[in-house]
């Protein structure tokens, strides 16, 4: 598993305990992540970055898959397979990570965390996001890229104090 694959699988983590635990102080998530990455900064700084977009954009990533999801509610959606749109989706249309990855990553998150049918539904609904949705991302794909992006020490959302109520230190 890929460094950047275990920052998704943390991330997922968390955002599945906010969906089932909405009420629970998200103080406890912190010490998490520094728990399950082992401290790596790199690590560290994406999960909170994955975190922080989907918990920010949650009604914007709900719903761009309540009108693509045919025949699905964002509700009747399996936790896990929600989630993992939910990352999958803020990282193709915010943080322009290419469609490829971010489909793969989550195809092998529904693998690991959803049901037998997961990864299948998972890859109809992303598929269908990118068809409705990638015009609209502009993303710089080379054939044969790999997830190799980095993010640089000093600039994330750890390291300064936003107003926002989602965030957390």
């Amino acid at each position: 598993m890929s460094r950047r694959s275990r920052s998704r699988e943390v991330a997922l983590q968390i955002l599945f305990q906010d969906d089932l635990n909405p009420c629970d102080p998200r103080g406890d998530a912190l010490p998490f992540l520094k728990q399950r990455l082992k401290n790596a900064d790199d690590l560290l700084s994406f999960s909170v970055e994955l975190i922080d977009g989907v918990r920010g954009h949650q009604s914007e990533l709900d719903s761009i898959l309540e009108n693509l999801a045919d025949h699905w509610s964002v509700s009747r959606m399996a936790t896990a397979d929600r989630n993992i749109l939910r990352l999958a989706v803020f990282e193709m249309l915010f943080l322009k990570t290419s469609h490829r990855i971010a489909m793969n990553e989550a195809i092998e998150l529904a693998k690991r965390f959803g049901s037998a049918q997961s990864s299948q539904f998972i890859n109809g609904v992303l598929d269908r996001v990118w068809q409705e949705k990638g015009q609209e991302i502009v993303v710089a794909e080379q054939p044969g890229e790999k997830d190799t992006e980095t993010q640089k020490p000093g600039n994330t959302p750890l390291n300064d104090t936003p107003n926002n109520p989602n965030h957390f230190s």
